[in-house]
């Protein structure tokens, strides 16, 4: 698989991995829900390999996910979301992951900024302190 090939793979498995973090469901239902193995749907999040369009339909047909947020990371996880906030917390987690030199799976990338967004559209103010643990939960 080329190098660019495997950017988009990931990307878009970090951007699967937020929207069921979101919808709160596991990877198992995930997987169900759009007739995909368990297997193969952990291996979209993880960025091995591309999630094949019927399932990205039956994803947004179930749960309303944006196909060109997941896609692309346009626009936002489903209507009403502020995307620039959640861009915001994806670029702030990013710069201290790659600062501080650490390592952690998409899905859980993804499960960490989802979290954070969440908090704050709930209007709890989230401290570095929270973040960092959550990092440190989440650490390979």
């Amino acid at each position: 698989m080329a190098q660019e090939d495997a950017d988009i793979f990931a990307e878009v498995g970090a951007r699967l991995a937020i929207s069921r973090s979101e919808i709160g469901v596991s990877q198992a239902a995930m997987a169900e829900a759009i007739d995909v193995s368990h297997r193969a749907y952990h291996s979209y999040e993880k960025g091995k390999r591309g999630i094949p369009i019927e399932a990205l339909i039956k994803m947004h047909r179930r749960y309303q996910v944006d196909v060109a947020w997941l896609l692309l990371g346009t626009q936002s996880i489903r209507a009403g979301h502020d995307f620039e906030a959640l861009k915001s917390i994806e670029t702030s987690l990013d710069q201290y992951l790659d600062g501080a030199g650490i390592k952690i799976k998409s899905e859980k990338r993804g499960a960490i900024a989802a979290r954070w967004y969440e908090s704050q559209l709930k209007g709890r103010n989230v401290t570095d302190d929270e973040v960092h643990t959550w990092i440190e939960f989440a650490r390979e």
